[in-house]
């Protein structure tokens, strides 16, 4: 059961937005758990952290903040010291002075794995059958048509530049390692997991379990939240 006097906060990932958290809010509201989902407009790395910040400010009390995928790097830059530990869910955790493109390209990608650029707007968009083929394969056709529309996009100013010692360095931390993952490699989440001293809980899920497996998100939530109440 989730601690009624934690906050979760949510951060969403790449090609998504707040809705992609919609199974794991209504587990945790239904146990009574404080819980919001911030919206990212996913512009610039600062732009996010601000943003992410704003969201912080409209609750009280401690806060276990949970990012997926790229969002793992904005969760990093929070100082507030209202946030107690932090939760991983396959996402990227760059090192202080590494980029968020440094550790998504550290190794060879999956054959399934989308070809990524900017488009003539300067923004980076998931092509509709990657949702399907890597960002969620194990989701029904329904919650893919949904991903697919509701995607947001990402621009490269979020994942080229270096950023500032994380907050994984001084806060207790937890890493869903998503061992189905074709958009970041298994490897490489258990190389920034096990560098982030994080208690690492390994599933046998896809890139986007807040979607697809959202018990076993929502189970490593509980785990945090508990040791912040312990």
């Amino acid at each position: 059961m989730a601690a009624k006097n934690v906050n979760a906060v949510l951060a969403h990932g790449a090609w998504a937005d707040g809705s992609s958290w919609a199974w794991v809010i209504t587990a945790l509201k239904s146990e009574g758990a404080n819980v919001v989902a911030a919206p990212l407009p996913l512009t610039s790395l600062a732009d996010d952290v601000a943003a992410l910040e704003r969201t912080i400010n409209r609750v009280d009390g401690p806060i276990v903040l949970v990012g997926h995928a790229y969002a793992g790097a904005v969760i990093a830059e929070i100082k507030s010291d209202r946030v107690r530990a932090l939760v991983y869910v396959t996402a990227l955790a760059p090192d202080e002075g590494e980029k968020v493109a440094d550790v998504f390209y550290r190794a060879a990608p999956h054959p399934l794995a989308p070809k990524l650029a900017p488009d003539a707007n300067g923004l980076i968009w998931l092509p509709d059958a990657a949702f399907g083929n890597a960002f969620a394969q194990h989701a029904s056709r329904e919650d893919l048509a949904v991903l697919a529309a509701v995607q947001r996009p990402i621009s490269p100013a979020c994942i080229t530049v270096p950023v500032c010692r994380p907050r994984w360095k001084d806060l207790p931390s937890w890493f869903l390692l998503a061992e189905d993952d074709r958009m970041i490699v298994p490897d490489t989440q258990r190389f920034m997991a096990e560098r982030m001293k994080a208690t690492i809980k390994a599933h046998a899920v896809d890139h986007t379990p807040i979607v697809t497996a959202p018990a076993a998100v929502t189970d490593t939530i509980h785990e945090a939240m508990a040791a912040v109440v312990g």
